[in-house]
């Protein structure tokens, strides 16, 4: 059965893409050249009859419309589409390939291929290294060291936890108290955190103190020693961790000790001995 068609443009679509309107400026021009023509296919309403019977006529409209012209009527719409791993992509002219490094004229860089004519960057290699200045001393190796690197990477941390002579007055220390980390710590003169916490007790020589106490400590400056000394307090040096050496060496260590102790009683036996002579 042949089904009659009748074609006409859809003028309402085609003055939409070719309008626009500018408020407030003063152009005098025709502004239909400037409109976005993204196509010459204008819309088509295409009207068939289909006939129901011997009598009954039914006219149902059928609008092709052209896809780039639909999109630019209506700018503000919006794609529902989610994303999905599956259609993440960049921006179109976000990504632009790396220029293709030809050899020689008719690849379309000339002889030199984009490299330059002379130079360092021109020649083959892996070209200069980080921080390169041309000869020059480097920015890295004008700047001064970093603390403690110079003799390795400890030399510039602590290795005790300090307390001034002036500090301990002021505790409240009676006569005959011991003055130790653990009660520095429950009088509050010091804190350690961190690495701190792990370090030995210095007495430090600044200020003065007029009481008699008992100091145990892993180390004593020389003026503290002099000034705890002349007031009448108790010194003791608490022994440190020793230091891991190999066997063989602390082997060897161990004999000359004990050959080191016995000259020692061997010349005390004879500083005895010549007393006793001579009487």
């Amino acid at each position: 059965m042949a089904v009659p068609l009748s074609i006409s443009s859809n003028s309402l679509l085609s003055r939409q893409c070719h309008r626009l309107s500018f408020p407030s400026s003063s152009f005098k021009g025709n502004v239909s050249v400037l409109g976005a023509n993204p196509s010459q296919i204008l819309s088509l309403k295409l009207h068939y009859n289909r006939r129901i019977g011997k009598q009954q006529k039914i006219a149902r409209p059928l609008v092709v419309m052209n896809q780039t012209a639909a999109a630019s009527s209506s700018p503000g719409a919006v794609s529902s589409e989610r994303f999905r791993l599956d259609n993440l992509g960049p921006q179109p002219g976000s990504r632009k390939r790396a220029k293709r490094k030809g050899r020689g004229i008719s690849a379309g860089q000339g002889a030199s291929c984009g490299f330059g004519m002379r130079g360092q960057k021109s020649r083959s290699g892996p070209g200069i290294m980080r921080g390169f200045e041309g000869g020059q001393t480097a920015l890295y190796r004008r700047l001064p060291k970093l603390r403690g690197i110079a003799g390795g990477m400890r030399a510039g941390l602590p290795k005790y936890v300090p307390v001034n002579l002036k500090d301990i007055e002021t505790a409240g220390f009676e006569d005959g108290d011991e003055v130790s980390l653990e009660t520095l710590k429950q009088k509050g003169l010091i804190n350690p955190s961190g690495r701190e916490r792990k370090l030995p007790l210095k007495i430090l020589g600044t200020g003065e103190l007029n009481v008699k106490l008992n100091f145990k400590a892993r180390a004593f400056s020389t003026s503290a020693k002099e000034k705890l000394e002349a007031s009448g307090c108790t010194l003791t040096v608490l022994p440190g961790r020793k230091k891991w050496v190999k066997p063989s060496v602390a082997k060897n260590q161990a004999r000359a000790d004990e050959y080191f102790a016995k000259k020692r009683a061997a010349a005390a036996e004879a500083a005895a001995s010549e007393p006793a002579a001579s009487a």
